[in-house]
């Protein structure tokens, strides 16, 4: 096959730029190579519809859309009921659970610190005799139990009352796993306001008799970070109440929270 040189060359890049909407570094003078600089893209505009019944129909759609978005937040909210409130609220128990909310350099965020000072409290004031740590170990790097134990302790809860989970991945596989794994069947969870309703509709979904202690937190960014989050976790949560699937890592049956509580009767 004979190769294109010289003008004839140019002339042919040009011809495939134009049915592509591509301009050439040397399009105007044809001194230079081939060389593409750009594309441009051209976009449909978007048009709404012109006819008024057009435009109450779109409307319609986009509120239908907005209402299927929030059906699971609003079941996991009706789902919680009445059993979410302060510490002071909270009924005396025997297991305070925690979920994990991320560490920075190895100690707990604001927000995980919060949840553990609130279960701190409850342990200080007799509500709860044990506390169930649940976050995520899946990376020899980075262990939430470990750290959250660790901040407690420093807070004055003993260590053998605290139980670590190291496969509490998520809200539903901490819930399962505490009810099937631990023998959980009745606890107070403490989480920011944001899940609290959606941790508690879960772990009752799971067999826990559960009530949801929320700790408050300032408006700030991640607050409403937190709150958008929520819409699309409590989709995937309302599946996972309705079909009560295994969680990641269920594993053997584990005697650490009744040890914990025998000792706490001692």
């Amino acid at each position: 096959m004979r190769r294109v040189r010289g003008g004839q060359e140019a002339r042919a890049a040009r011809a495939v730029g134009k049915l592509l909407g591509v301009r050439r570094a040397g399009d105007r003078d044809g001194r230079h190579g081939p060389r593409l600089r750009r594309v441009r893209l051209r976009l449909p505009p978007l048009r709404l519809p012109r006819s008024r019944r057009g435009r109450r129909l779109a409307v319609q759609g986009v509120m239908a859309l907005c209402v299927l978005a929030l059906l699971p937040a609003t079941w996991m909210r009706l789902g919680a009921g009445d059993r979410v409130g302060t510490t002071a609220d909270a009924p005396a128990g025997e297991v305070v659970m925690v979920f994990g909310a991320g560490l920075w350099n190895g100690r707990p965020t604001p927000y995980l610190a919060h949840r553990l000072d609130a279960a701190a409290e409850l342990y200080r004031t007799g509500k709860a005799k044990v506390v169930l740590v649940t976050g995520d170990n899946s990376r020899v790097e980075y262990d939430e139990p470990d750290a959250m134990r660790t901040y407690l302790t420093e807070r004055g809860v003993p260590d053998d009352r605290i139980v670590s989970d190291y496969a509490g991945f998520d809200s539903w596989d901490s819930c399962v796993r505490a009810r099937r794994i631990f023998g959980v069947d009745r606890a107070v969870l403490v989480s920011q306001g944001f899940h609290i309703h959606r941790a508690t509709t879960l772990c009752r979904s799971a067999g826990i008799d559960a009530y949801g202690v929320g700790v408050d937190e300032p408006r700030d960014a991640t607050w409403y970070y937190g709150g958008a989050r929520e819409l699309a976790a409590s989709g995937k949560a309302a599946l996972e109440a309705l079909f009560r699937p295994d969680p990641h890592f269920l594993g053997p049956q584990e005697g650490g929270v009744a040890e914990a509580l025998a000792s706490a009767s001692r």
